[in-house]
């Protein structure tokens, strides 16, 4: 074997030799690459030791006992939320106990499907590059099971859940188009009444640090001191998401890449359309029927399905 052989095979054995590996629950997988990271979370591509299969794992960083909690209470929404359009919680784990004084840390673990195609928003990235819109009908099927993960949530017992931060990023997508809610870290009860200025901060401060601004309805932009809040929060997500499906992006990300005050527009309910485009004005109907500032006049996510079918009908002809 010449030289050139030899130093190929000791790269190849120094690969097997130190390969990362992680165990869940006893259960061995090793390491293949980081699939995508942000704030306290990282995830990566993981293969089963034993049976070759990929997943996604999710690791959550957890500083302080309240991280750990909302941590932990992340994979108990996945595993209570059983959905064919919700990710499913293969496995979890925790590892390790948080301790501030001591700077230590503690990990929370969650084995998940892996989806070769990755999130809507990456699909709608590559289709903005070279130009190519969903179909009007795909659209509105695959907007329709998004919906329906939600209406899980919103009629979960004992109560109404909400996501709180729904957005392209946010849907995992199989191979045939079929979307998966995921990152349930953000979800929390759906209605709450609100009754004084600390209560309308905290609610402020949890939307600022859990939902996405170019997704984030109006009402929590800037929560009133008395007011009630409820799972409609989420259907006006729900509007940018189905713009998002039409146009690529949330009609408020433009205003987020300037740099301008999102909330400002938001709160303004000025939605702008493309000029040209390849949909029905029915589904443009649709979308601005979702945004409505006022939470009172937004429909509940059980009148969405309802209409978008009607559209469906529609669109394949049926009377």
């Amino acid at each position: 074997m010449n030289t050139a052989g030899l130093a190929i095979l000791v790269r190849m054995g120094n690969c097997l030799c130190v390969k990362e590996r992680i165990k869940v629950n006893g259960r061995q997988y090793y390491i293949r690459e980081r699939l995508g990271e942000g704030g306290f979370s990282m995830v990566d591509l993981v293969e089963d030791a034993s049976s070759h299969k990929l997943y996604a794992l999710k690791r959550i960083t957890c500083h302080a006992q309240t991280d750990q909690k909302v941590a932990l209470a992340e994979v108990e929404y996945l595993k209570a939320l059983s959905h064919p359009n919700i990710v499913e919680c293969i496995d979890s784990d925790l590892v390790g106990m948080p301790d501030l004084m001591g700077n230590r840390t503690s990990q929370v673990l969650i084995v998940l499907p892996y989806c070769q195609r990755g999130t809507l928003h990456d699909e709608l990235m590559r289709r903005q590059q070279s130009g190519s819109h969903l179909d009007e009908v795909v659209v509105l099927s695959m907007f329709r099971r998004i919906c329906e993960a939600v209406q899980c949530m919103h009629s979960a017992k004992p109560h109404p859940l909400a996501h709180r931060d729904i957005k392209t990023s946010n849907i995992l997508l199989k191979d045939d188009l079929t979307p998966l809610l995921m990152d349930l870290g953000s979800v929390t009860r759906a209605r709450l009444e609100i009754n004084g200025s600390s209560e309308a901060h905290k609610l402020q401060d949890e939307a600022a640090e859990r939902s996405s601004m170019p997704y984030r309805p109006p009402e929590l932009f800037n929560v009133e001191f008395f007011c009630h809040v409820d799972e409609r929060t989420d259907v006006w997500s729900l509007g940018c998401l189905l713009y998002a499906l039409c146009f690529y992006k949330s009609p408020f990300d433009a205003v987020y890449e300037r740099g301008d005050s999102v909330a400002l527009a938001v709160v303004s309910g000025i939605t702008k359309f493309p000029e040209t485009h390849p949909y029905s004005e029915d589904i443009v109907e649709l979308i601005k029927s979702i945004l409505k500032v006022n939470p009172e006049e937004r429909p509940y996510v059980d009148w969405i399905i309802n209409k978008v079918d009607q559209l469906i009908n529609k669109s394949s002809g049926a009377v």
